[in-house]
């Protein structure tokens, strides 16, 4: 089962019965890892759930972004995230607990030594799936393995997104996380990573239900010769896959599973970006933007707003991430908020605490339910004079923005407006 209980409960661990948030009642663990523990728990409707504990309690901020963002993730192929909160003692997210088998221990009991070909293939098509929508929706789960991915009652579940990322550290955003057996080169070295470093993971994956082990790098053993129903096509694939340079790996999920043969649908899940009413063309483009910067930047949001010419107010028409369901739609006095300063200005600002800043328009931040921490935001301008704003919120490694950001912020802004522009979408 997915609940694979402890036999020890090692030093600090939470035990059964202890209540945590006043809403949750913790039955037993579940795992330990280098990030912290995963618990079986109790709501307070009587509802199991899994509650990952991360004990370094000075990266609440980082952990809250992240997990405002992971708790929109809506997907049958994903477990979603349905709470968190800190305490003292630590930050938790509340997870949808996922009855079944981890594929590593399918492997361990039907493995000969590995799961026929067929079968392994099914499941890594599946969890294809699930990575195709998170990195759709910028997302990087970075530690994709068998143990994560659960097969149950839906078919193959991704679970235990944890923090996609470490938390804790001198400099948490580059500290490597995962387990190294399964972990892109550039993951294990702390460098950037992007969704080539999941097909790695997903490729390490299929490796190992097809031959019982992990792959090690560049090992050229050819597979056709120990695992009978292995093509050279399949094992083509794996090695493309599993390239330790990045931009010479399969490029997405999607191409994965296609080169497998097993190519996935439409996508079903949600999407994190949102607009306000307008032609369909336009309401694609705008979310593409938003959610496209939220990416580039790294941010748990963003949002693009236009003047309306009538009223002066800045209005937000398109949304992705944390708070977008709230923020479109939302009209900004002439000049008010960060935002409208950046407009009147026709300036860029990096604000490292948006909390403190005068300009910060707290009453409509709360309205939206998503107060964020840091937030940079840059003027939209045709002809040099401002007619909008970009905004990204909340850096993902919890840092705030800087002057370089800008710069960057700044020429993405342009072409947003030049391709919206082309695009015909009024501004």
């Amino acid at each position: 089962m997915y609940s694979r209980l402890m036999t020890e409960v090692a030093q600090g661990d939470l035990a059964a019965g202890h209540r945590l948030a006043d809403r949750y009642t913790i039955e037993a663990a579940i795992s330990r890892g280098a990030m912290g523990a995963v618990y079986r728990a109790i709501d307070e409707e009587d509802r199991p759930v899994a509650i990952k504990r991360l004990t370094d309690v000075r990266q609440a901020a980082r952990f809250e972004i992240e997990a405002r963002l992971l708790a929109r993730l809506r997907h049958p192929r994903i477990a979603r995230v349905t709470d968190h909160f800190l305490d003292e003692e630590g930050n938790y997210l509340v997870m949808e607990l996922v009855e079944g088998a981890d594929l590593g221990e399918v492997l361990a009991g039907r493995g000969d030594p590995g799961l026929p070909v067929e079968e392994a293939v099914e499941y890594a098509s599946q969890a294809c799936e699930a990575l195709r929508y998170v990195h759709d929706e910028q997302v990087v789960h970075r530690d994709v393995k068998p143990r994560n991915l659960i097969l149950g009652e839906r078919g193959v579940v991704l679970v235990d997104f944890g923090v996609a990322r470490e938390f804790g550290g001198d400099d948490p955003g580059t500290r490597a996380i995962g387990t190294p057996q399964f972990m892109a080169p550039e993951v294990l070295v702390g460098e950037s990573v992007s969704p080539r470093s999941d097909v790695f993971g997903i490729a390490a994956t299929l490796w190992t239900l097809l031959t019982g082990k992990p792959p090690a790098y560049e090992d050229r053993t050819r597979l056709a010769d120990r695992i009978s129903g292995v093509t050279p096509a399949l094992e083509e694939t794996l090695r493309a896959g599993l390239s330790l340079h990045p931009e010479r790996r399969i490029a997405s999920a999607d191409a994965f599973a296609h080169a497998l043969g097993s190519p996935i649908g439409p996508s079903v899940g949600a999407s994190l970006a949102l607009s306000v009413e307008g032609t369909a063309d336009g309401r694609g483009l705008m979310e593409s933007f938003a959610r496209t910067a939220g990416g580039v930047f790294e941010a748990a949001a963003a949002s693009v707003a236009v003047l309306d010419d009538a009223t002066e107010e800045l209005v937000y028409r398109a949304a992705w991430g944390a708070g977008a369901e709230e923020v479109v739609g939302v009209r900004m006095p002439k000049g008010g908020g960060i935002s409208g300063s950046a407009v009147a200005d026709g300036q860029g600002v990096a604000v490292p605490n948006c909390r403190n800043d005068p300009r910060f328009a707290v009453r409509i931040a709360e309205g939206t339910g998503y107060v964020p921490h840091t937030m940079m935001v840059v003027p939209l301008l045709r002809d040099g004079a401002a007619i909008g704003a970009l905004s990204v919120l909340d850096r993902r490694d919890g840092r705030p923005y800087g002057p370089a950001d800008l710069e960057r912020a700044q020429l993405f802004a342009d072409l947003t407006v030049e391709a919206l522009e082309a695009g015909g979408v009024p501004l």
